[in-house]
């Protein structure tokens, strides 16, 4: 019995040394199993490292909600007293008072009510800036061309009272700039006029569905605002005959303001190229009035200190208008809109004599 019992013990002993010994080969169940202990593990790790994160961001935003209802009570307490921190110079507080035209003392102010007055002005003028951002003449249009809409609809579609009949003054002679640029002004008033006036007329005359989309209003809006960009240029020239005629009937001298002749000469140039139907002509003498016909000045512009009557007529072409002022680029950019609108209402015989 006894022999018995260790021999079962010694075949034990050999079975549990040859598992534990490492084996070279492994079964792909042992394999699979191991791989799905490792991707569930990886799974859990995500788990906890997104749950986590989640309780770092809502610590985070319950820390800023208790900064913000503990920064507003010392906001307001901080807020009380403006003119503490609106501290300036007395001769600071003067110029600015000098500069928006108001009074720099009033009857019984002191200095502290002083400075309290130029901040109540300056809020009042920001305040104002801000409704008025964003409102651009082009949204103004807009606006005037659905209030006419309204008045023609209110009115039965009886429409506004016609202001005149436009003059037609033929084609304007171009010699006039050099023997008579006086005459110019008339005739260059009439042919605008006449041209803006047809532009009206063509956007009276589309269908009702066109006058309503979207882009029939801002066509309708581009008209209406080229109208307005011109009134100074109009002005210009109407004063200009209005003065002649005093001239031949009292012989004033009253001095009016002209265009300069350079300016005219290209004006006149477009007006009669557009009467030809020539308007690649026409859209050369727009860029030679817009943008001059020379480059910047590279090197050496001038031979000496004072200026030589042969270089200002040399360089008198090559002055580019549209930088001069905000005026003078918004008419003359309404200059180009009438040309478009004349070439596709009187198309050019010559192909070749469409604007690009």
């Amino acid at each position: 019995m006894d022999s018995l019992k260790a021999l079962v013990a010694e075949k034990r002993k050999v079975i549990q040394d040859d598992s534990a010994r490492p084996t070279k080969y492994m079964r792909r169940g042992d394999i699979e199993r191991i791989k799905e202990e490792q991707e569930a593990k990886e799974q859990e790790e995500k788990r906890l490292a997104e749950e986590a994160k989640k309780r770092e961001e809502e610590a985070k935003k319950a820390a800023k909600k208790a900064a913000r209802s503990t920064s507003t009570p010392l906001r307001d307490t901080e807020s009380p007293n403006p003119e503490s921190a609106f501290n300036i110079s007395n001769e600071e507080t003067i110029r600015r008072l000098r500069a928006k035209g108001q009074p720099i003392r009033l009857f019984g102010e002191s200095d502290k009510d002083r400075r309290l007055r130029l901040r109540a002005l300056e809020l009042i003028e920001e305040r104002d800036h801000e409704r008025q951002g964003g409102h651009n003449d082009f949204k103004k249009a807009l606006e005037d061309v659905e209030n006419v809409e309204k008045e023609l609809q209110s009115k039965n579609g009886k429409g506004k009272k016609k202001e005149g009949e436009a003059i037609d003054v033929g084609v304007l002679d171009l010699d006039l700039v050099k023997t008579d640029p006086d005459k110019l002004y008339p005739l260059i008033y009439y042919a605008l006029k006449k041209v803006l006036k047809e532009w009206e007329e063509a956007m009276g005359e589309r269908p009702e569905h066109i006058k309503r989309s979207n882009q029939g209003k801002l066509a309708a809006a581009t008209q209406v605002q080229s109208a307005e960009y011109l009134k100074p240029l109009f002005k210009n020239l109407r004063s200009r005959v209005r003065f002649r005629l005093q001239v031949v009937c009292n012989s004033s001298n009253k001095i009016i303001q002209t265009l300069p002749s350079d300016m005219l000469g290209r004006i006149a140039e477009i007006v009669h190229y557009m009467q030809k139907r020539e308007y690649q002509r026409a859209n050369d003498a727009y860029l030679r009035l817009s943008i001059g016909n020379a480059p910047w000045p590279i090197g050496v512009t001038m031979v000496g200190i004072h200026e030589r009557s042969a270089r200002e007529k040399i360089s008198r072409d090559q002055v580019a208008h549209v930088l001069n002022d905000e005026v003078s680029r918004k008419y003359i950019q309404s200059l180009k809109r009438l040309l478009t609108f004349s070439q596709t209402k009187y198309p050019p015989d010559d192909i070749s004599q469409l604007m690009g």
